[in-house]
């Protein structure tokens, strides 16, 4: 077995035990760390969370993780959300803002290893590859505010880094700003010296796997682009000498696409409404795993899906599920439903699919959606059922197929007694998709 890679033979897709893999999934915030209020929000039920994946035919999950103990800036300053377990063992002397003991920065608290790795391994016992992220640009800033807001709950005052809350005397508020944005550069080399002890002892527990990549940190501020750098290069630097390596990716929002693609990193997820209205195609430059997270977070529309599939992007959903922002923390929300049905479509899909040999090649056909191996191959998304226009070669080769609603998961069948220049209605009112194949004699 080796680890998820990069697949040598066509760079937009993963590879996975030597066969080009699609990845499509849901995400959502509380699936490593309880968060919320204690005694009022339900603890997270991830067996459960790995059953609503599994429902739908998702193979993908970010894990998040949250650097801060206390506080979110989306709700008063006197409520009290809580995450726990922290990375780092509270063992003071000393109480912290939160009234709990300080934390030790030297040491990782063995719950949140032992739970980490627990998670992990059980989401790939169900076949989920695992995106496992490292840091929280949210844990470091009261984001949306400019400078801080004293009526909304502020996560810096929670973090392991403020003065107040460790037994190290780390300060990663250099600038008496209130905030730590400093965290997350290398400014304070005593907290990078730290923050790399952190990381390889989370590559120790969990670097014997084979179906996750590292992710560096969630929304990191821009000012972070050179620190991910570092980061980036520490993990091959601690991974050249083992048995496994894994992809690094980097993720935007509020850094943006140009510095992603600039970067070290071995897949990101780009920012921008385009890619979901209009993705750019895939270049194999870097792995594309597109995220409403970083593009469209409060909504879902199952073409997005399709339009990214067939521009060689993968797709990964920000799942409301069950948080408790979401007014829903006892059931899965159901806003996003049909989105959710179209990424476990389109896993099955691409699973069928010769995605080793297939690029996007929009031109090929007229509702600019194509999917192809020239001459063998063509995956096509024609939005409202639209008629479309069809170049296939060579003009001689028979084809057959079907056409797919993936709203209602309908198929019919079709034959094609020769390929060229076509234009085909799709049977569907609605969005469909067009597979074809070429057929070969008995």
């Amino acid at each position: 077995m080796t680890p998820l890679s990069i697949c040598s033979d066509n760079p937009i897709w993963f590879s996975w035990q030597e066969k080009a893999m699609y990845l499509a999934g849901s995400h959502t915030w509380a699936c490593l760390q309880e968060r919320g209020v204690a005694g009022k929000t339900p603890d997270f039920d991830f067996p459960a969370y790995l059953d609503f994946m599994e429902h739908y035919g998702h193979n993908f999950l970010r894990l998040w993780v949250w650097e801060h103990a206390r506080g979110m800036q989306f709700v008063g300053s006197d409520v009290p959300i809580r995450y726990e377990p922290l990375p780092w063992a509270r063992t003071g002397p000393g109480m912290a803002r939160d009234g709990l003991p300080k934390v030790d920065l030297r040491h990782l608290d063995e719950r949140f290893l032992r739970r980490l790795r627990d998670r992990v391994v059980a989401a790939g016992e169900r076949g989920i590859f695992v995106a496992v992220m490292l840091f929280q640009g949210f844990s470091v800033e009261q984001k949306g505010t400019q400078g801080v807001d004293a009526s909304k709950g502020n996560p810096w005052d929670g973090h392991p880094c403020h003065r107040d809350n460790n037994v190290n005397g780390i300060d990663g508020d250099t600038g008496r700003t209130g905030e730590g944005r400093a965290v997350h550069t290398l400014a304070c080399p005593e907290i990078t010296r730290l923050q790399e002890a952190y990381v390889r002892q989370v590559i120790d527990a969990l670097g014997d796997l084979d179906h996750i990549v590292w992710e560096i940190g969630n929304e990191c501020h821009p000012d972070s682009v050179q620190w991910h750098g570092h980061m980036i290069r520490f993990i091959r630097e601690c991974e050249k000498n083992r048995p496994k390596q894994h992809l690094v990716g980097m993720t935007g929002s509020p850094i943006r696409n140009p510095a992603l693609f600039a970067s070290e990193a071995d897949w990101i997820s780009p920012v921008g409404q385009e890619y979901l209205e209009a993705p750019p195609v895939g270049d194999g430059r870097k792995l594309i795993v597109v995220d409403t997270d970083h593009t469209q977070p409060w909504r879902s529309d199952p073409r997005w899906v399709w339009r990214n599939l067939c521009q060689g992007n993968h797709f990964v959903l920000m799942d409301g599920y069950r948080d408790f922002r979401m007014g829903s923390p006892c059931e899965p929300t159901q806003e996003a439903a049909r989105t959710r049905r179209a990424m476990g479509q389109a896993v099955r899909l691409a699973n069928r699919m010769d995605l080793r040999r297939m690029v996007p090649i929009p031109d090929l056909a007229s509702s600019g959606y194509c999917l192809a191996s020239p001459g063998h191959e063509y995956l096509v998304f024609v939005p409202d059922g639209a008629d479309v226009e069809l170049d296939l070669q060579p003009a001689e080769t028979a084809w057959s197929g079907q056409w797919l609603n993936p709203g209602t998961q309908a198929e019919q069948p079709i034959l094609l007694p020769r390929g060229g220049h076509l234009r085909l209605s799709s049977p569907f009112p609605a969005d469909s998709l067009l597979w074809l194949r070429v057929m070969h004699a008995p």
